[in-house]
């Protein structure tokens, strides 16, 4: 007969090795969740933050290499009269503007559009609309700012109750196969970018496995909380711009790789902070419904 679980993580004492294997994970989920609670409030507001990251220092180069921008868009884009003036003006205002709006967490939805519209504007503008480096690097960004919507979709529901809602669990499950399947696109775009280092293979193979285990719904709080971690440790390492001098030739470019990780593991914070507000049982972890 069943016997009590004298860690009182289930009806019964788990009688195989998964069994144990899923006591020790909701063990470790609760520990998690714990903390992730208690700053739930700003892992929303650092999320956005760092999601924004890489376009705000995108405008600021912009702006700070004015002449240098204005002479590529005429010499080899034969942009004619004030059209670079003019592409180069909307495109720093859109992402500041678009930006700011993110952070605040006002008209959220309409800021990401228009941030994934300056993807697709320097794409043609630059002419790197058929550079698949170019196209890569942004799959992350792009996944990263969709990362966003759920957030905002709650939020809407909460500011307009009266409006008809999904089922709850139906919400929920919709919500978070969506937000897994961006979590795929999010690292993606890291592993299929840069040059392929020793170090860059390995945090690429044990990224893809926290992936699996997010999208499988196996501790998805504590695969993404590591992934984070991963990621955020690398990033540092390997994209220290600020140790180079003003004139390097690779600083700019580690500079470039290091707000789109940036950029990155704010969304993937976004997804822990999603998964922590909606709390599951372990069979809905995995299997969705």
């Amino acid at each position: 007969m069943p016997i009590a679980d004298p860690n009182g993580l289930g009806n019964g004492r788990p009688d195989t090795w998964l069994g144990e294997l899923q006591a020790l994970s909701r063990r470790v989920e609760e520990y998690v969740d714990s903390y992730s609670r208690l700053i739930a409030t700003y892992l929303s507001a650092f999320g956005r933050v760092l999601i924004v990251a890489t376009f705000l220092e995108d405008a600021f180069r912009i702006a700070f290499q004015w002449t240098d921008q204005i002479w590529y868009l005429e010499r080899y884009r034969k942009f004619p009269g004030i059209l670079p003036q003019i592409f180069l003006v909307a495109n720093i205002a859109i992402m500041f503007g678009a930006s700011a709006l993110i952070v605040v967490k006002r008209y959220t939805e309409p800021a990401v559009m228009s941030l994934v519209g300056v993807i697709l504007l320097q794409a043609f503008g630059y002419g790197l609309i058929f550079d698949l480096n170019f196209l890569t690097r942004n799959l992350s960004l792009v996944g990263g700012l969709l990362m966003l919507l759920p957030d905002a979709m709650v939020a809407r529901e909460r500011l307009f109750p009266g409006l008809p809602v999904l089922n709850e669990r139906v919400r929920r499950r919709y919500f978070l196969v969506t937000s897994r399947v961006l979590i795929i696109a999010l690292f993606l775009g890291f592993v299929i970018q840069g040059e392929l280092t020793p170090v860059r293979i390995g945090v690429s193979v044990l990224g893809i496995m926290f992936c699996i285990l997010v999208v499988v719904g196996f501790t998805p709080r504590v695969s993404s909380t590591l992934l984070v971690l991963l990621l955020s440790v690398y990033n540092v390492w390997a994209h220290g711009w600020w140790a180079l001098d003003a004139g390097h030739p690779a600083r700019d470019f580690l500079k470039y790789d290091f707000f789109q990780t940036l950029s990155i593991v704010g969304g993937l914070i976004m997804f822990v902070n999603f998964e922590s507000a909606a709390p599951s049982t372990p069979q809905e972890d995995l299997a969705l419904g």
